[in-house]
């Protein structure tokens, strides 16, 4: 049986994962923070706050559908890639994908 090694592609979406998950939390924060200001009823009010109120709740909404959609798919792609393939597999990942 051939000597199996460290799957480079699964190194790789490891440390993507690593890395995109503090940047959404932020992105979320950045915008959560000011969306629950904004709704304490102080900041502003009237029509045009009702429309934009409107648009920010559209737009929180696609940047939490966005954050999530990145989040299953690289979760996804990590339990589909072995954490271990054989030294040829591990050169034909490398060379695939453009990984050192």
């Amino acid at each position: 049986m051939a000597q199996l090694v460290t799957n480079p592609l699964h190194t790789a979406l490891q440390n993507a994962l690593r890395t995109v998950e503090p940047l959404i939390d932020e992105i979320e924060q950045r915008v959560e923070g000011p969306y629950l200001h904004f709704h304490n009823g102080t900041v502003w009010t009237g029509p045009a706050a009702r429309r934009f109120d409107e648009e920010f709740t559209q737009h929180r909404s696609r940047v939490r559908t966005a954050s999530d959609r990145i989040l299953s798919d690289l979760r996804q792609a990590l339990a589909r890639t072995p954490p271990e393939v054989t030294e040829e597999e591990a050169k034909t990942i490398r060379v695939r994908y453009g990984l050192l």
